[in-house]
C-alpha cells in the first residue's frame, strides 16, 4: 500500500480523506498548511500528496505543487479545489498535478478512485522510466549448441519459482542474458527487470544505490530517491559483479535477502523488498570465503540455484549465429544495409578463441561493420585475438557435425536453401550436394 501525505487547514476535510484511505490500506500522514507539508516531506517520502490549492500562510498548494515537483518528480499530486476554482486546478495540472478533486466532496468512493489511478500511474512512470535506461533486447541465449542444454535445463526448472540465483562465468559470457531470459520466463516476468554492477558505481555511492535515501541523508541528498531495490518492486533484481560489493555492505544485503526488509540512507521507515534476486559473477566466491573478503552467510543466501555459463570458445555451434545477430543489430545501428559475413570471415571468426567472450566477439564486429566496403564483411575486416579454441571432445564423426549445422542453418532459415548456404558460408550448389549426400529431407 502507499504512503499519502494529506494537506488542507481544514480538520475535518483531513480526517474524512485520512480515515477513507486508511480504509483501503494506505499510511497516511496529515499537515494543516504547506509549510507543515514541506516539513514531512523532508522527513521521510510519500508515494502521493493531496493538498488543498488555498490554505492560510505565506506558502499555498500551488507553491507546495511546484516544490514537490521541483525536488521529487516522481511522486504525484491530486489537488483539492473549491467550487469556482477550476481555472487554478487547470493551471495546478499544467505544472505537474496529476489530477484534481472539487470540494465539497461527494464521498469517498470517488476519492478512491483518483487515488488508485494516480498510484497506478506513478507505478508504470517507475517502470517506463526503468525501461529506457536498459539495453536493447539481448540476443538469444544459445543456438542449440550442446554445450548449453544443461544450462537451458536449469533456467527452464529455476524460472518459475523465486528462488535466488547464482551466475558464474568468465567476463562476458552472457550472465546478464541469462538473468533477463529467467526473468521472462518467471512469474515476474511482467514486472520490471532491474541491473546493476557493484563494479560500475562508486563505494560511497553503492549502498545509496541499492536502497535510496532520505533529503538530508548525506551531503548533496537535497532530495528524497527511490534505490534500484524499490524500483525492482514486483520484478527481478539483478547484481551483476557481485564479488565485488565491499565488506561494509554484505552485512546490509544479507539482511535484505534474509528479512527482505530495508530502510533507504537516512531513513527509518522500514519497507518490504518483493524481488526476485539474481547475482552473478566472474570470481571464485568460495575462495573469497575462505580468503575472508566475502561472507559465508551471503555466500550461501546467494548460491541457492549456481547456473554456471561456458565460454564462447566451448559453444562452437552458437558463435556464427551469434555473429550474425550482433552484425544486424550493429548495422541497424550504424545506418547500414544489412551486413553479412564472407567465408573468409567467417573462418576468421571460428578460429579465434575470444577470451573476452561475446562482448569482445560484438567489438570485433563492430569494428568491421564500420571498415566494410558495400554490404558484405571481409576476412581482413575482422581482427581477432588469442589462438585457436582448444578442441573439444565431441562423440560425433565430422560428417554428423556438418549434417548437424545444415539442418540447423535450413531451420533458422525457414527451410530457404539460398539463405542457409548463405549462413554456413557455402555455395548453394555445394549445399544441394550436401542435401542429396546425407538424405536431408
Amino acid at each position: 500500500m502507499a504512503s499519502i501525505l494529506i494537506v488542507d487547514d481544514e480538520a475535518s476535510i483531513r480526517n474524512f480523506l485520512a480515515l477513507a484511505l486508511e480504509d483501503e490500506g494506505h499510511e497516511t500522514r496529515e499537515a494543516p498548511d504547506a509549510l507543515a507539508a514541506l516539513g514531512a516531506l523532508r522527513e521521510r517520502s510519500f508515494d502521493l500528496v493531496i493538498t488543498d490549492l488555498r490554505m492560510p500562510g505565506a506558502l499555498g498548494g500551488m507553491d507546495l505543487l511546484r516544490t514537490v515537483k521541483n525536488d521529487q518528480p516522481e511522486v504525484e499530486v491530486i489537488v483539492l479545489t473549491a467550487f469556482g476554482t477550476i481555472d487554478s486546478a487547470v493551471e495546478a495540472m499544467k505544472l505537474g498535478a496529476f489530477d484534481y478533486l472539487q470540494k465539497p466532496l461527494s464521498g469517498p468512493a470517488e476519492l478512491r478512485l483518483l487515488v488508485s489511478r494516480a498510484l497506478e500511474h506513478r507505478r508504470l512512470a517507475s517502470m517506463r522510466d526503468v525501461v529506457a535506461r536498459e539495453r536493447e533486447a539481448l540476443p538469444p541465449l544459445t543456438w542449440g549448441d550442446p554445450v548449453m542444454q544443461p544450462v537451458v535445463r536449469a533456467i527452464e526448472r529455476v524460472a518459475p519459482t523465486n528462488a535466488t540465483v547464482l551466475l558464474l562465468g568468465e567476463s562476458g559470457t552472457g550472465k546478464e542474458v541469462a538473468a533477463r531470459t529467467i526473468h521472462r520466463q518467471s512469474r515476474r516476468a511482467d514486472g520490471p527487470f532491474i541491473a546493476m554492477s557493484c563494479a560500475a558505481i562508486s563505494e560511497h555511492l553503492m549502498e545509496s544505490e541499492i536502497f535510496g535515501h532520505e533529503r538530508g541523508a548525506f551531503t548533496g541528498a537535497t532530495a528524497a530517491r527511490r534505490g534500484r531495490l524499490e524500483l525492482a518492486d514486483g520484478g527481478t533484481f539483478f547484481l551483476d559483479e557481485i564479488g565485488e560489493l565491499k565488506p561494509e555492505l554484505q552485512p546490509k544485503l544479507l539482511r535484505v535477502l534474509q528479512e527482505r526488509q530495508f530502510e533507504r540512507v537516512g531513513g527509518t521507515r522500514t519497507m518490504v523488498a518483493d524481488v526476485r534476486w539474481i547475482a552473478a559473477t566472474n570470481r571464485d566466491l568460495s575462495a573469497m570465503v575462505r580468503a575472508g573478503t566475502f561472507r559465508e552467510d551471503l555466500y550461501h543466501r546467494l548460491a541457492v540455484f549456481p547456473i554456471s555459463l561456458p565460454p564462447l570458445r566451448e559453444r562452437v555451434h552458437d558463435i556464427i549465429p551469434l555473429a550474425e545477430t550482433l552484425l544486424a543489430r550493429i548495422s541497424a545501428d550504424l545506418g547500414r544495409p544489412l551486413l553479412r559475413l564472407e567465408p573468409e570471415a567467417r573462418k576468421r571468426i571460428m578460429a579465434a578463441a575470444w577470451p573476452g567472450n561475446v562482448r569482445e566477439l560484438a567489438n570485433a564486429l563492430e569494428r568491421a561493420a564500420i571498415l566494410s566496403e558495400g554490404e558484405v564483411v571481409r576476412g581482413e575486416d575482422v581482427s581477432v585475438s588469442g589462438a585457436a579454441p582448444p578442441a573439444r571432445e565431441d562423440p560425433r564423426t565430422m560428417a554428423e557435425v556438418e549434417r548437424d549445422a545444415i539442418r540447423r542453418a535450413l531451420d533458422l532459415s525457414g527451410g530457404n536453401r539460398r539463405a542457409a548456404a548463405a549462413r554456413l558460408g557455402i555455395s548453394v550448389r555445394t549445399l544441394y550436394d550436401r542435401i542429396k549426400r546425407y538424405g536431408i529431407g
